[in-house]
């Protein structure tokens, strides 16, 4: 049986773990047996055959700083298995390890640190105040859905007036950056609708009241993500010219159209009101539960202790970062000419995306700590289930549902999402309920 290590440990911050190994003086003397023996069989000297040439001469050419760095590959990484393993240490990145002390016919000395999973002090979920906000449905609201689902079919109509909010216009434009035009963004004779969603609020503010053949500009902050590189992160200048006006006209909501509009599920406008008014009112109501879920999310986390170690975090970028590569790559674009455009180097593009990383990781952590502590780990009955629940949703997956269920990237996918599903619904019902209606 070989001779037993002796390991002591200490808590370093940032979730790290310090290991002092010291090993005995007969492991490494076996070790420098072992190294010697397998470097004099391949090795080639002058005047001995291959393999042939004894040991001490085969020491003496390769010089003691040689053969102890081959010691030092050989033992250490065998020590630190054994070390890691005695100590029920698993860690999540490769230990940073130190040999201060190894010579032959002496026990040896390696300092570790280790970075582990951190422990996370979870809050108490049923002392937390989470308000469910309380929305209602508002005869506006209704009116703007029941002119929402008529939009398809109003007549558009060329008019010769200013623009309005609502109409169509017809304009050409022109965006600079740096004081230079940017093509890609340039249009000719586009119909815009002049809607929320649909253009920049800054141009939503600037192009009613205006008239054909009037130029109307305006300057735009474009976030860093934004998809065109010598745009994104910088104020551009969009010049709007109005070439034409167009108005939507909607047809009348009548006993007809609604029975049309429900599929004829509807005979009435009243009946047709009502249905509307009640799925309104239903999606108030999940609207409100998932800001319940949102916010009891956020309490948890604001109400709980976690030290995220740094290769984590090292990783969650890495990630980010390799996700951001690809995603330019699909559009044509290479990462260090997109991190050029942005005025960054890499250095500083992942120290201001370091916070969020962050975050990110302190949100699932304590979320899956949640699940430990509630015992929330789905059956495969229960994933399968959902599975099937996911593809009756979506025609594409419905085709692979097979490849679904016994991929194991896919089947980790659904079982993710279904735990964290499970999560929220649980921290919902067992987060301390309302301080407030919020309207």
């Amino acid at each position: 049986m070989p001779p037993s290590l002796s390991v002591t440990t200490e808590q370093l911050p940032k979730s790290q773990v310090g290991m002092t190994i010291d090993v005995p003086a007969e492991t490494v003397d076996a070790t420098y047996e072992r190294v010697l023996n397998r470097l004099a069989s391949r090795s080639k000297l002058e005047g001995f055959r291959p393999g042939r040439a004894p040991r001490a001469l085969v020491e003496a050419r390769l010089g003691p700083a040689v053969l102890r760095e081959e010691v030092v590959e050989t033992m250490v990484p065998e020590v630190l298995r054994q070390a890691l393993e005695e100590k029920s240490i698993n860690p999540i990145d490769n230990p940073d390890v130190e040999v201060v002390e190894l010579e032959r016919g002496r026990p040896a000395r390696l300092k570790a640190t280790v970075s582990v999973m951190p422990e996370v002090t979870l809050g108490e979920a049923a002392s937390l105040k989470v308000a469910t906000p309380s929305v209602e449905v508002t005869d506006e609201m209704l009116e703007r859905r029941l002119q929402a689902v008529r939009e398809p079919m109003a007549e558009i109509t060329p008019v010769d007036r200013e623009a309005r909010s609502g109409d169509v216009a017809v304009i050409d434009v022109e965006v600079e950056a740096d004081g230079q035009v940017v093509p890609s963004e340039s249009r000719q004779a586009m119909e815009a609708e002049l809607k929320e969603g649909v253009l920049l609020p800054e141009l939503l503010e600037t192009i009613p009241g205006a008239k054909v053949g009037e130029t109307r500009a305006v300057t735009v902050k474009f976030p860093d993500d934004y998809g065109e590189p010598r745009l994104a992160g910088k104020d551009g200048t969009i010049k709007i010219t109005v070439q034409g006006i167009k108005e939507k006209v909607l047809p009348d909501l009548d006993d007809a159209l609604a029975k049309q509009l429900s599929d004829g599920k509807h005979e009435t406008v009243e009946a047709y009101r009502g249905a509307t008014r009640e799925q309104l009112e239903e999606s108030a109501k999940e609207l409100a539960q998932l800001a319940r879920e949102q916010a009891a999310v956020k309490a948890l986390v604001d109400a709980s202790e976690v030290d995220i170690p740094d290769a984590l975090v090292e990783r969650e970028l890495a990630s980010h970062l390799d996700s951001l590569d690809r995603s330019l790559h699909r559009q044509g674009l290479r990462l260090d000419r997109y991190l050029e455009y942005l005025g960054k180097t890499p250095d500083q593009w992942i120290a201001d995306e370091r916070p969020e990383a962050e975050a990110r990781l302190k949100v699932d952590l304590v979320l899956d700590e949640f699940a430990k502590r509630e015992h929330i780990e789905p059956t495969e009955e229960e994933i399968d289930r959902f599975i099937d629940e996911q593809a009756a949703k979506d025609e594409e997956l419905k085709g692979r549902l097979d490849e679904l269920k016994r991929g194991p990237n896919s089947r980790r996918f659904f079982v993710s999402r279904l735990r964290r599903l499970r999560v929220l619904e649980r921290l919902s019902e067992v987060a301390g309920h309302d301080v407030g209606a919020q309207t």
